[in-house]
């Protein structure tokens, strides 16, 4: 049984541009110990779909019209705030994109890494207060029992985010959600902090959830990849066979749009256009103004195409022209 299984998930926001369906009947599931990645452009929902699970979304504007998912026996979409507070925190953690804007500039980090402690296991003083140090050792912070009395703006950018991982893993978490943890750092702190992710759930048994743009990340780390453009799942497969053999137009522009695919001096491939206004989505299919590698001619243009088993446990949406291949 999955530690994390969503179904039909659905959110939107109320703005003054009309409804953006930020979040159309998205559905996966996440096994213990497993990385799940959620890949896709700006915009296409991924960030949306993970914070509606953990309750934030603000609401209003927004509002999670259908959908469940099921964390242990509990629906997360259902579950009262008082739930969610024991949930998030302790049994689900989460490390955000920015960790400047995530720590709070006032606070020594000694304030931010205890209060978890202090919220979910009563723990308190000196307790606390080494376990946190323990918490910045373990993320390879140096000098962890200086550093700690330290506020954030006097950590580099790749620090910050190891604090961001002590933070999120210092309860234990049975559900760790990635919210793409290494969009701004450099190529080398990267790799150590994926490393630094993929020991620490070796260790504990944390089952992840990647959110990310960046599917050279993808393929290092993920067992299993859900592919979302325009606030849907358009394909979703086991990694290795989605590189293998991707089968919709979209995952396979994003291949292609990968620097390291093409050779030296070869022009470097991108994907035409931008994707579609969720608050005026189109009536068929999302990518068909942009579908260059398939036969936009023969894409869906009266109602949305839905994910279907193409081959074993590999869906994909069932557009005949995102399907086909030039």
């Amino acid at each position: 049984m999955p530690l994390l299984e969503v179904s039909n998930l659905t959110t939107r926001f109320n703005t003054r541009n009309g409804i953006v369906r930020a979040v159309e009947d998205v559905s996966f599931s996440v096994d213990k110990g497993e990385t799940v990645g959620i890949v896709g452009e700006s915009g296409s929902g991924k960030s949306v779909t993970c914070y509606s699970l953990v309750g934030l979304i603000p609401q209003p504007p927004g509002k999670i019209h259908s959908g469940t998912a099921m964390f242990d026996g509990i629906d997360l979409i259902q579950a009262s705030q008082k739930q969610l507070r024991k949930i998030r925190g302790k049994r689900v953690s989460m490390i955000f994109q920015d960790p400047m804007t995530s720590l709070n500039p006032y606070l020594k980090i000694s304030s931010q890494l205890t209060e978890p402690l202090e919220i979910h296991e009563g723990m308190k003083g000196q307790q606390a207060l080494h376990r946190a140090i323990d918490a910045l050792a373990e993320v390879g912070i140096p000098d962890p029992e200086k550093r700690i009395q330290s506020y954030p703006h006097e950590f580099s950018g790749g620090m910050r985010q190891r604090v961001m991982i002590a933070m999120a893993l210092i309860t234990r978490p049975e559900l760790l959600i990635c919210d793409e943890p290494t969009t701004a750092l450099d190529v080398t702190v990267q790799k150590q902090v994926l490393d630094l992710i993929k020991d620490r759930q070796n260790e504990l048994g944390t089952a992840v959830v990647l959110i990310t743009h960046d599917l050279a990340v993808v393929h290092q780390t993920c067992d299993h990849v859900n592919v979302m453009y325009a606030g849907r799942i358009v394909e979703r497969a086991a990694t290795k066979q989605l590189f293998k053999s991707p089968l919709h137009a979209y995952t396979r522009a994003l291949l292609k749009s990968i620097p390291a695919t093409h050779d030296k001096g070869q022009k470097l491939y991108t994907i035409p256009g931008v994707p579609p206004d969720l608050s005026d989505p189109p009536a068929g299919c999302a990518f068909h103004a942009r579908n260059t590698l398939g036969d936009a001619n023969k894409c869906h243009v009266d109602s949305p195409p839905q994910l279907a088993e193409i081959q074993p446990k590999h869906y994909v949406q069932n557009c005949p022209g995102c399907l086909a291949k030039p």
